[in-house]
């Protein structure tokens, strides 16, 4: 019978030299990359164990539950984008935003965020806001922020587009996307939403 590693590999023991911080982040990215593979339902603390080439026992003595090492794998994997991009117009800099929000989108990070909130209830899913928030949503909103009142310093972008229904397009768009149509977004989708959706809502009247 095929088996998959994660479900019925037997676990080997750890190195006696594996242990604390390093053991820890073993088991930290097993469980990402069990999310990426199997998705949240697939989770198992066995399976992490396996990956992680350690015994259930090390993970459960850190982790009571599968929900808290989700949460700690996802905080320890995130990856920010902390400076807003400024390349002298708005519509270069949103392209690149864009482009560094589709890096974390399809890294390791990313493919495990997508598996909670795809697949977890609402109340499994409150646990992980803190990230997924916090970690993600949160950031890119402000670099946006950033980008859009450059644009109106400049003169680009209309004096009253920096509200939260401007700032939440991009992220909502490529959520959605991402969810719904399963889109990977192509460098010519980038462009496309920019063109055709950002840079109307932010133009200035009579522009």
């Amino acid at each position: 019978m095929v088996t998959s590693r994660w479900t019925a590999a037997p676990a080997r023991a750890a190195s006696p030299r594996r242990r604390g911080v390093v053991l820890e982040r073993a088991i930290l990215d097993a469980a990402l990359e069990q999310l990426g593979e199997v998705g949240w339902k697939g989770l198992t603390m066995e399976g992490v164990a396996a990956g992680a080439q350690t015994g259930k026992a090390a993970v459960y003595r850190r982790w009571p539950s599968k929900e808290d090492l989700v949460a700690d794998a996802l905080a320890a994997g995130l990856s920010r984008v902390d400076k807003a991009p400024d390349l002298g117009s708005v519509r270069e800099d949103l392209l690149a935003l864009c482009r560094q929000v589709r890096e974390i989108m399809y890294s390791p990070l990313g493919v495990a965020l997508r598996s909670v909130i795809h697949e977890c209830d609402r109340v499994q899913a409150d646990r992980f806001q803190e990230v997924i928030v916090g970690g993600v949503v949160e950031p890119t909103v402000k670099l946006l922020g950033e980008v859009i009142t450059r644009g109106i310093e400049r003169g680009e972008v209309r004096r009253d587009a920096a509200n939260s229904y401007v700032l939440d397009a991009v992220p909502a768009m490529m959520m959605y996307r991402s969810k719904m149509c399963a889109s990977e977004w192509r460098d010519e989708d980038l462009v496309e939403m920019i063109d055709q959706l950002m840079l109307p809502l932010l133009r200035p009247h009579g522009g």
